[in-house]
């Protein structure tokens, strides 16, 4: 009995020293939402992890913000990008208006007091919204600003997402901050289809994202927000703090990696995939590689 004691206790402290080990840490989860930048940005932090030795398992395309925020807080992932913009409006449900800073302090300080969650260091990727335009349209009626969209939006036709007609900062916050009712709405059931339907005609404006390739290509006009309607939308790596405080090693590397990515290189890596036809594996191995991870 003694030695099946001792023997047992032996093996309950071996177990416990495996558990402590990198080499018999549990996976970090890594999640996304359900578009092309999201596939992009959760594979570049799942490689980065795993070139500094961190086990990483993909759980990829979960669905839009509710969904993927939802498994983050069931566990079901241990971390995704998100924008700050998005969380405050979605989750925090707090005040639109505001700097960056305030903004990123806010859901943070928000998701840590309530949701045991926290965010690390953003990106340089501000991804919010940009109302958009043709070249000959924004000529006909003199268009640069929102300001000067207002008087002249009851000439023309909108066409975006069903959800854009009831965020605070989509066609409801255009009426309020500037007077803007357009003669229709048009709604979409996938995300792309307003570029093909804006540059065919079909309707005069809509809305795109500040990361889109699609703007430089079709040469679009893109409306000035000069009342500031639009928050920043600061992509930002959302984490459990369980799975932080298990694995230090995830604040270490992705706050290396997150302030190497801007507007300007999420563009062409959503180009990448979606003109050129690259997975998002090859593209997120691509830039890590030329920023020497």
């Amino acid at each position: 009995m003694i030695f099946k004691s001792v023997a047992s206790m032996g093996m309950g402290v071996i177990l416990a020293l495996a558990a402590a080990t990198p080499g018999f840490a549990q996976a970090v989860k890594i999640g996304s939402k359900n578009f092309t930048e999201q596939f992009v940005v959760a594979e570049i932090y799942a490689q980065a992890l795993e070139k500094a030795g961190v086990e990483v398992e993909r759980r990829t395309n979960l669905g839009a913000t509710l969904i993927a925020h939802s498994a983050l807080l069931n566990g079901e992932i241990d971390l995704y990008p998100e924008y700050t913009g998005t969380a405050l409006a979605a989750v925090v449900k707090g005040d639109l208006s505001g700097s960056a800073e305030k903004i990123y302090g806010e859901v943070k300080d928000y998701y840590e007091k309530n949701l045991k969650l926290t965010l690390l260091q953003p990106t340089n990727i501000n991804n919010g919204y940009a109302i958009i335009t043709l070249p000959e349209t924004a000529e006909k009626y003199k268009l640069k600003t929102l300001t000067d969209l207002g008087p002249v939006s009851k000439d023309l036709s909108f066409g975006a997402e069903g959800g854009f007609g009831e965020r605070k900062d989509g066609l409801p916050g255009l009426k309020q901050t500037y007077g803007i009712v357009f003669k229709d709405f048009r709604i979409f059931a996938k995300l792309g289809i307003r570029y093909s339907a804006l540059t065919s005609k079909n309707i005069d404006v809509s809305y795109g994202f500040a990361t889109d390739w699609q703007i430089a290509d079709n040469k679009l006009v893109v409306l000035a927000d000069d009342k500031n309607l639009f928050p920043p939308y600061y992509l930002v790596p959302v984490v459990r703090q369980d799975a932080l405080a298990k694995n230090p090693k995830i604040a270490e590397v992705l706050n290396k990696v997150s302030p190497l990515l801007n507007n300007e290189n999420m563009r062409e890596l959503n180009a990448a995939v979606e003109r050129d036809k690259k997975e998002p594996k090859e593209v997120a191995e691509a830039f890590l590689k030329e920023k020497g991870i």
